[in-house]
């Protein structure tokens, strides 16, 4: 099976943590890039949302992923907080659409379970997994990036893994 680069998306209207990760099930994985996409919280909205897409835009005509993985919106208690994320999902994935790139959202749980190997790992677990993992020589910050890059371990693992699954069983998974 060949190697498969992600785009790891960690969706925040304030931070919204960005990755790309290259590797397959059973290879070692490769860190191409990490980093946080900001915007001001005073700036009006649609402003905020144009700043995200134009980065992530640029993101993906610079290091040409082929997959879109992000964290599946779920509900918090702060609705507000919640509707920052999910806009900037949508914006993500719409973006994806344009540039060719499936989609696969993942959640949490599944995230924080495929890097440590339990689904109640707190960030500072989660981190340092993600550090060794892609042996890096110093944990990745803030720790937005460090799930974003979770999220495209993730994928990489679990979404390439049910993908071959799926081709091999004619979709019958």
């Amino acid at each position: 099976m060949s190697s498969v680069r992600v785009l790891g998306v960690d969706p925040g209207l304030t931070r919204c943590g960005v990755a790309i990760v290259d590797g397959r099930v059973g290879a070692k994985l490769t860190m191409v890039t990490a980093g946080v996409i900001r915007t001001p919280p005073d700036l009006e909205l649609s402003r905020r949302l144009l700043a995200i897409e134009s980065d992530l835009e640029s993101l993906i005509v610079a290091h040409r992923p082929e997959v879109l993985a992000i964290e599946r919106v779920f509900s918090q208690q702060n609705l507000k907080s919640v509707m920052g994320t999910a806009q900037v999902s949508g914006v993500a994935m719409v973006l994806a659409a344009r540039h060719g790139l499936d989609v696969h959202m993942h959640t949490p749980t599944e995230v924080k379970a495929s890097i440590t190997g339990s689904g109640r790992a707190d960030k500072a677990q989660v981190t340092h997994m993600v550090t060794r993992l892609l042996r890096l020589d110093k944990p990745p910050k803030p720790a937005d990036a460090a799930d974003a890059l979770a999220i495209a371990i993730c994928h990489i693992w679990r979404g390439t893994a049910t993908n071959r699954l799926a081709a091999a069983t004619g979709g019958r998974s």
